[in-house]
C-alpha cells in the first residue's frame, strides 16, 4: 500500500453553538433533545449507531459499532452476545466508552460508563419484539468465535427455519442487555477554526458538574 496524505480534508464546521446553559444540569434529557435531532435529520440515517469501546481480555482496547436500543433516567441500553468478544470484555471490565457522532449536525456525543447486565426480563420484553429472523439469528451465531466457512451460519439458520415455523423462539440465555450507568457525558459541537465547544458532564453521586473544555 502508498502512504497517503490525508492533510487536505477539511471542512469548516459553522451550523451552531453550545453553552453551558444549554445542558440545563440535566445532561440525559439534553442528549434526549440532540438525540432527537439526530433521528428526524433526513441526512442521518441510523442516529442511534454508537461507537462502543470496551478493554479486552488481552488488555487493548478495542471499539465497534452498535445500536443504542433504549435512553432511560439510568443510562444507555444496548444488546448482544454475552459470550462474544465484547460480552466477555464487559464481564472482565465494566468500565465502558460510548461515542455518538452525527456529522450532518457537526456534533458528537463521549460518554464513560458502568456496564451492566439488564434484568432477564427487560431482556424478555426486547427479545420479544424483534423479528423472527433477528431472534433466529441469536440462536445460530456463536458471536467472536472462528467458523471455517459462512455455509455453517447459512445452514443453521436453514435448519432454525423450519424447526421454529410453527413456534415462538425464546430468548437464549446468553443473549441479553446491558445498560450502561453515564459517570461523564461530553457534548461536542464543532466551531469555526477548531474553536468547537466542549461541554463536559460529571457525576458526583447525587448531582452533575458541568464545565466548559478548552476544544
Amino acid at each position: 500500500m502508498k502512504d497517503k496524505d490525508l492533510g487536505h480534508l477539511r471542512k469548516s464546521y459553522t451550523q451552531a453553538i453550545l453553552t453551558v446553559a444549554d445542558i440545563q444540569n440535566d445532561p440525559l434529557a439534553f442528549f434526549s433533545y440532540w438525540f432527537d435531532q439526530a433521528v428526524q435529520h433526513p441526512d442521518i440515517e441510523e442516529a442511534n449507531a454508537m461507537s462502543l469501546a470496551t478493554l479486552g481480555l488481552d488488555d487493548f482496547p478495542k471499539a465497534r459499532v452498535v445500536l443504542l436500543k433504549a435512553l432511560t433516567e439510568e443510562g444507555f441500553i444496548f444488546y448482544t452476545n454475552y459470550q462474544s468478544e465484547k460480552g466477555r470484555s464487559i464481564e472482565h471490565h465494566p468500565k465502558v466508552g460510548l461515542s455518538f457522532f452525527w456529522p450532518a449536525l457537526e456534533r458528537q456525543v463521549i460518554i464513560k460508563g458502568l456496564a451492566y447486565p439488564l434484568d432477564p426480563e427487560a431482556s424478555d420484553l426486547y427479545f420479544e419484539s424483534r423479528p423472527k429472523g433477528s431472534q433466529l439469528g441469536a440462536l445460530v451465531s456463536d458471536q467472536s468465535k472462528v467458523i471455517s466457512d459462512r455455509s455453517i451460519l447459512e445452514a443453521k439458520l436453514e435448519a432454525l427455519e423450519i424447526e421454529y415455523q410453527d413456534k415462538n423462539v425464546l430468548r437464549p440465555s446468553h443473549w441479553g442487555g446491558y445498560k450502561v450507568a453515564p459517570q461523564s457525558i461530553e457534548f461536542w459541537q464543532g466551531r469555526p477554526n477548531r474553536l468547537h465547544d466542549r461541554i463536559h458532564c460529571q457525576w458526583q453521586g447525587s448531582f452533575w458538574t458541568i464545565e466548559r473544555l478548552a476544544p
